[in-house]
């Protein structure tokens, strides 16, 4: 039976230890932080390589795209036929950033529980916002993608929070994880999953299981993992 919704694939860099972040302060990040180390610097162009093939759906959020920086990027924007997908709440995208998004892909879905998002501000037929009163009701938001924007493919490059929230809810249907040489610690550093701790037995069913599909050996000591996620 066909999926109700699009077909998804959790894509992340990660280190041995399953650290997405360098640290648990918003100045430390991988993409400006991995560059400066040497053993890791090397071979971290594969990442992006990679990346350059993922879904033209590009699934993201407002508090990851602030902290690399697009509220404050300048000069020329090269457009390229990605459609992003923002989840921001608080928010963490200023009107500078949303245009910023509106000038590099095709289109630019803003998906927000906040009526004074400075996206409604914006008029743009390459924006649309998805409005969610109360909370996100992530099931319905993916199945609304598939039926009223035909949606067929989303990759997920989300935080550890959202990533345990879709993982839960049966939302992600694969895993292509980039694992980088290094290893970085820190009980409070974001990892690929983080989000509830589980604490009885009984939240066990919480807990999903994985085939492995790809190991493939990269240069400089990288790897690429593919798991497809078992969700019964």
């Amino acid at each position: 039976m066909p999926l109700s919704r699009p077909v998804t694939t959790l894509f992340m860099l990660m280190s041995l230890d399953g650290k997405i972040s360098t640290g648990d302060q918003d100045i430390l990040d991988v993409d400006k932080d991995f560059p400066k180390i040497k053993g890791v610097r090397e071979g971290l162009y594969q990442y992006y390589d990679l990346e350059r093939h993922t879904d033209i759906y590009s699934f993201n959020t407002g508090r990851v795209q602030a902290k690399i920086g697009i509220n404050t990027r300048k000069g020329s924007v090269q457009k390229i036929p990605v459609r992003f997908i923002l989840i921001d709440n608080k928010p963490h995208l200023r009107a500078s950033g949303i245009e910023y998004f509106l000038k590099r892909g095709k289109m630019l879905y803003i998906v927000t529980t906040n009526p004074r998002h400075p996206a409604f501000k914006i008029k743009n037929p390459e924006l649309k916002i998805l409005y969610y009163p109360r909370r996100i009701d992530f099931k319905n938001l993916f199945n609304r993608f598939k039926k009223e924007f035909g949606v067929k493919r989303i990759t997920l490059q989300s935080g550890g929070t959202l990533n345990a929230v879709l993982l839960r809810e049966g939302l992600i249907d694969r895993i292509s994880v980039v694992v980088a040489p290094i290893l970085i610690g820190g009980k409070n550093t974001s990892t690929l999953i983080d989000g509830e701790s589980l604490h009885t037995l009984n939240d066990l069913r919480l807990v999903k299981p994985l085939k492995l599909q790809q190991c493939k050996k990269l240069k400089n000591s990288y790897l690429h993992l593919i798991y497809k996620v078992l969700n019964t």
